[in-house]
């Protein structure tokens, strides 16, 4: 088997249009591609996005922010949901209303957007109160990943690449962000995740056995004209992780 994920798109319709390019280079083709969630918020082309991603019919499981644009009113919603909820249609908002929040792909492979149990916690990091991000330990990675049977375990939301192997061989991967490669969060406490590059990543996924092979793709594209997108929108800090990958 060998197949393609994506995820955290958030609304970068340039971002996503080159990976889709470079993933059918590889020979791809589009009924191998999962979709790993937050697919909508941000600054910059929701509605653009939303009507790709609804006519490619991607196998794709719901993030955090998908779920806010569905479950929060307008009112409460952060900047960030409420400028991709302005965009939407109905029917964009029902179609993220039929996600589920984890589901098994071809029997060995379990998608989910953040942990099986949360949509918001970090599976491969953590943060310490200081506020800085690092590898969360094997021990408690492995805490998450209990009750998860299947050899290989993908998850999105803290947009960094990273393959983490468990002790029984279980292989956990995050295949980084489509679309958003610096951001900052105030849960747990205030942080900054930045992945140092403006390139589109994902991964390609491939198994002749029972082992897998992980090959993170890095992307170029336009990030400039997203960059001045979000600018244009009042979101610097969107603008320089777009330009940088990185908040300055």
């Amino acid at each position: 088997m060998r197949f393609a994920a994506i995820a955290d798109i958030h609304g970068n319709c340039e971002a996503l249009d080159a990976v889709l390019l470079d993933i059918g280079a590889q020979g791809i083709p589009t009924n191998a591609i999962v979709n790993l969630g937050d697919c909508f918020s941000g600054p910059l082309d929701a509605a653009r996005t939303a009507e790709l991603l609804m006519s490619l019919d991607l196998v794709t499981v719901r993030g955090n922010h998908d779920r806010y644009l569905v479950e929060q009113d307008r009112a409460g919603m952060h900047v960030t949901d409420a400028a991709a909820y302005d965009q939407l249609s109905p029917e964009h908002l029902a179609w993220l209303e039929t996600l589920p929040v984890s589901t098994v792909w071809h029997e060995d492979v379990y998608l989910c957007h953040a942990t099986p149990g949360s949509d918001t916690v970090y599976w491969l990091e953590a943060v310490t109160p200081e506020g800085v991000v690092h590898q969360r330990p094997l021990a408690e990675i492995e805490g998450l990943a209990q009750g998860v049977t299947q050899s290989l375990i993908l998850c999105g939301h803290t947009h960094l690449p990273r393959a983490v192997r468990l002790s029984d061989g279980r292989l956990i991967v995050n295949p980084g962000s489509v679309s958003c490669p610096a951001y900052e969060d105030d849960q747990p406490v205030p942080h900054r995740v930045e992945a140092g590059t403006p390139l589109a990543t994902y991964a390609i996924l491939e198994t002749s056995g029972t082992d897998w092979t992980v090959t993170f793709r890095l992307v170029p594209y336009d990030h400039m004209s997203q960059s001045r997108l979000a600018a244009e929108g009042g979101r610097p800090e969107w603008a320089a992780g777009l330009a940088t990958g990185w908040l300055g």
